[in-house]
């Protein structure tokens, strides 16, 4: 499903000044992609991002009406006032701008864009809509203000409590049963925060996390760090408690003895704590060491579920092999299961299957940074990164494949369309893919989600709550098999969601993540105290 705001040239194009303007342009601007490079792309893209060729084709096709950044000129309305009434999905742009509206004296684009380009110029045009990629977004800058009044939503108000700051580069928390919340930094490791925020404490004897000062002069970097820390469903009776991290070896493959540098790939295990001390330590989980590469953790994903079955389950990212994806005998972009010990499942859906490793749940993901099993239907959910668009919430069924780097709803970071199965000569056939349940493009930036249940908030039982990162917002949704049925900003616009969990209260409690610092918060009903 598609979810985002209404926008249609149509809407907005309606003078015949305006229309003359735009085929004065068509005739005299930039058309080809060598112009739209020579004019320039959008520079407030991120550095390590292909150049955004979308915005050098805006700036020669749409700028002269509509001006640098939408907001309109003599020639022409502002593209970023509403209502905009011809439709509310990519796909419907994609047509307003491509055969126009002769009635409104709207030009036809076809055959001045290409057709390749016209749905990365939708996507530019709602990016541009719903904001830039600021300082917030990016979690630099001043940082969040937590609010003081209580925030009204649907059918609950609550209130936002600072529990405690100062964090550095957190990924993950765990709320205990005695209030206290585990929190892992990623070059620090796991910590314990105090039940009343006033101090955590660093836990230790777990795997070495690194910094990447150990290889400072070199080109390598992100490597080794702490990720997903989850407990056991039963922790209360067991004590386990499941931990994700980059696990780093130097000359352990053909890639470190011929580059010299270390290679990672995520590991699960899981220990107990004695006080402050991580003892009884077991791995569940880690792949082939000549799978283990050079920065792949950058693409990590790492996070943490468990069904009602006994089995426990893994994202894995990718950041270089895109190929292996779709390879049976690589881990990258994979979900795994496997017995809460470390057992591999005999109905595993690629167990039987010569080469494959066994863990294999489903293939086909880019960057699951949520998962969650919803107790209430026995179903399993990921929340993953798209490149540009295309950021998903996919229903996770065993064998399945979801597509990437085959296909998406989004495009690439330059705009253009996903070119990866033709560049790496994959033939597929798209009926064996399984389509999203719900697409959010342009990208929020979709990072933790939890199925809430509890307490305090009755009227959200059983609802995925959506933490987010670009768009700095946190969400409700009411989803299904089909998609979404009711959906509600709960925070909107306070600073990046690394992760959201349940309280043992029923309270929400969330990762807030700052440069100058990151935090977490606790959400409690308004008439808590």
């Amino acid at each position: 499903m598609k979810q985002r705001l209404n926008l249609s040239l149509a809407s907005v194009l309606s003078s015949l000044l305006l229309s003359l303007a735009c085929h004065h342009l068509a005739q005299f601007g930039a058309s080809t992609e060598a112009d739209a490079e020579e004019i320039g792309g959008d520079p407030d893209r991120d550095a390590w991002v292909l150049p955004d060729q979308m915005g050098g084709i805006y700036k020669a096709q749409c700028a002269v009406c509509h001006g640098p950044d939408q907001e309109g000129s003599s020639l022409g309305p502002s593209l970023l006032v509403s209502p905009l009434t011809h439709g509310d999905s990519v796909d419907q742009l994609v047509v307003s701008i491509a055969t126009g509206y002769p009635d409104k004296r709207m030009p036809a684009w076809r055959g001045t864009i290409d057709d390749e380009d016209l749905r990365g110029l939708a996507i530019y045009l709602l990016e541009k809509r719903d904001g830039e990629r600021g300082d917030k977004s990016r979690g630099v800058g001043p940082p969040p203000v937590i609010p003081t009044s209580p925030v009204s939503s649907e059918h609950h108000d609550f209130r936002i409590e600072a529990l405690i700051g100062g964090l550095s580069e957190p990924y993950s928390i765990a709320p205990l049963p005695d209030g206290r919340i585990l929190v892992t930094e990623k070059m620090r490791g796991v910590s314990i925060v105090e039940a009343d925020g006033s101090g955590a404490t660093l836990v230790t004897g777990t795997p070495r996390f690194f910094d990447d000062s150990v290889i400072r002069g070199t080109t390598y970097t992100g490597s080794g760090w702490a990720h997903e820390v989850a407990l056991h469903p039963n922790y209360s009776e067991n004590g386990w408690i499941y931990l994700s991290f980059g696990d780093r070896c130097s000359d352990c493959n053909a890639i470190s003895r011929e580059t010299g540098l270390p290679v990672v790939l995520l590991k699960l295990v899981r220990g107990r704590l004695d006080g402050a001390n991580w003892i009884d330590q077991e791995t569940i989980w880690e792949g082939p060491r000549e799978t283990y590469q050079a920065g792949a953790e950058n693409g990590a994903s790492a996070r943490i579920a468990f069904d009602d079955s006994g089995h426990v389950y893994l994202t894995i990212g990718v950041f270089t092999d895109y190929r292996g994806i779709q390879d049976l005998d690589k881990p990258y972009g994979k979900i795994i299961r496997m017995h809460d010990d470390g057992r591999t499942p005999d109905d595993n859906p690629f167990v039987d299957t010569p080469g494959a490793l066994p863990s294999i749940w489903t293939l086909g993901h880019r960057n699951a940074q949520g998962l969650a099993f919803d107790s209430s239907t026995r179903r399993l959910w990921s929340s993953e990164h798209g490149p540009r668009g295309g950021d998903e919430a996919n229903l996770i069924l065993p064998g399945r494949n979801y597509g990437w780097p085959l296909v998406s709803l989004g495009v690439d970071y330059d705009g253009r369309p996903i070119h990866y199965a033709e560049e790496y000569g994959i033939e597929f056939d798209p009926a064996d893919l399984t389509p999203t349940k719900v697409d959010w493009t342009p990208s929020p930036g979709v990072s933790s989600i939890v199925f809430y249940r509890g307490e305090q908030f009755p009227d959200w039982q059983d609802d995925m709550i959506v933490a987010t990162l670009a768009r700095n917002d946190l969400w409700r949704y009411v989803i299904d098999e089909n998609g979404t049925r009711e959906k509600e900003v709960l925070i909107r616009g306070l600073g990046r969601f690394r992760d959201v969990e349940v309280g043992p209260n029923g309270e929400l409690i969330v990762l807030l993540e700052h440069r100058s610092g990151s935090q977490i918060l606790r959400i409690v009903a308004a008439d808590q105290n």
